[in-house]
């Protein structure tokens, strides 16, 4: 596939704008499987450093983003702590669209519809470059995690179950 036949995403074109550096990956979607441990294995990449989107919503603070590696499981008591909240809870899967513009296994940190608290989990800004939605399956970007925590206004917090 040619770099110039890979169509721009949102997120690619706000990128863009604000200068960043970064490369759009494509890869194989596998439909029955979204994960990002499949996305990391069709990249041939370290699934350590391919991160995964989830937008929960806390009891008071309302919603926000975590980014964690791929194949760890979110800790939703660590999560609420990090959004100032005591409690919260994955969205429903049918809000995710309307809320972010985004559908599952497609929802980047990048140009979501409205801007809400972003967290990375700590170890993002330990890599070079991470791996995240481009916001459209069978896409990712290719970034340095600084450049990308800066961008979103996002912070670092310790979000994952051990």
């Amino acid at each position: 596939m040619h770099k110039d036949k890979i169509q721009k995403t949102n997120a690619a074109r706000l990128l863009d704008k604000a200068g960043l550096e970064y490369e759009l990956v494509p890869y194989v979607v596998d439909e029955n499987d979204l994960s990002a441990v499949h996305v990391a294995e069709q990249l041939g990449e370290n699934i350590e450093q391919v991160f995964k989107t989830i937008v929960l919503k806390g009891e008071r603070t309302g919603y926000f983003v975590c980014v964690v590696p791929g194949d760890a499981e979110i800790d939703l008591k660590l999560a609420a702590k990090a959004a100032g909240d005591k409690k919260a809870d994955l969205i429903p899967m049918k809000e995710l669209l309307p809320l972010t513009g985004y559908i599952r296994g497609g929802c980047s940190p990048v140009g979501m519809k409205k801007p809400f608290p972003t967290f990375f989990h700590t170890t993002a800004t330990s890599f070079t470059h991470i791996f995240v939605s481009a916001g459209v399956r069978g896409l990712q970007l290719k970034i340095n995690p600084e450049s990308l925590i800066r961008f979103v206004g996002a912070s670092t917090a310790d979000l994952i179950a051990q």
